[in-house]
């Protein structure tokens, strides 16, 4: 879809942004674009962190033999 999309398309596409937003606001949307972005892989990042640790959590209960508390018998 986007392969035939040339230079003058992304220029075209930047004056309509222009135009619509305004030059004044780019610079802030930018900065709310950028911020918006570094919590979204901040929160990605400590996900997967989570994940690795309660992986490696349950592997090492499951080697030793203790019971899950979260299972019931």
């Amino acid at each position: 879809m986007l392969n035939n999309l040339t230079g003058w398309h992304f220029l075209i596409i930047l004056v309509i942004v222009l135009l619509l937003f305004g030059a004044p606001k780019l610079p802030a949307l930018a900065r709310s674009l950028g911020q918006s972005m570094k919590i979204f892989k901040n929160e990605i990042k400590s996900d997967k962190e989570e994940a690795e640790t309660t992986g490696s959590a349950n592997d090492s209960s499951k080697a030793t033999g203790a019971a899950d508390p979260t299972t019931k018998s």
